[in-house]
């Protein structure tokens, strides 16, 4: 299963290195809008199709954490079931922060700082990630020479969450040419 959305309304947004969050150092966070159709009722059953077909699984459903925090050993997809909110991509200094809504999905890069700073009482999301790519969570600067070396070793998925083999970040991440910081 892939999405009917187009790649045209992806956003990216990439990010530097502020001695507490590392980021990506080449791959830039996307932003697919309007990825998904919930559906009533169950709407991040949705997400959870969407992305196991695209093969990527771990599901987890909840909301974002209201603290700065990043996954240095996997990329992680985040599809909104149902609500808005407001995260701060990248961490407090030269971060940005991004309202996403129902139906919205963001592709993290291994090392890329997220935080929950407002979101709608109904707000739910769906976490997956690649295969063979188990989650850590990390929010301390004291882990972060030692995160970067992981973030470096996490390889790239074989298929985006919402396009599969094709487009999405499997076209992004490919042919990313980054300006240095």
């Amino acid at each position: 299963m892939s999405s009917s959305h187009d790649n045209n309304t992806t956003e990216r947004f990439g990010f530097a290195d502020d001695g507490v969050i590392p980021n990506h150092p080449s791959f830039e966070l996307l932003v697919h809008r309007a990825a998904f159709a919930p559906e009533p009722g169950e709407p991040a059953v949705s997400a959870e199709q969407l992305f196991g077909a695209n093969g990527w699984g771990g599901f987890w459903r909840d909301g974002i954490y209201p603290f700065h925090h990043y996954h240095s050993t996997c990329h992680e997809a985040l599809g909104v079931a149902r609500g808005w909110a407001e995260v701060r991509f990248g961490g407090e200094s030269g971060g940005r922060t991004l309202r996403l809504e129902a139906g919205d999905v963001a592709v993290l890069p291994a090392g890329t700082g997220h935080c929950r700073v407002a979101a709608s009482e109904d707000f739910e999301v769906v976490g997956a990630y690649p295969p063979d790519q188990p989650f850590d969570l990390i929010r301390d600067a004291a882990d972060h020479d030692a995160a970067v070396e992981r973030i470096k070793a996490v390889p790239t998925p074989a298929t985006d969450p919402v396009f599969g083999p094709d487009g999405g970040l499997r076209a992004a991440w490919k042919t990313l040419t980054r300006p240095a910081a």
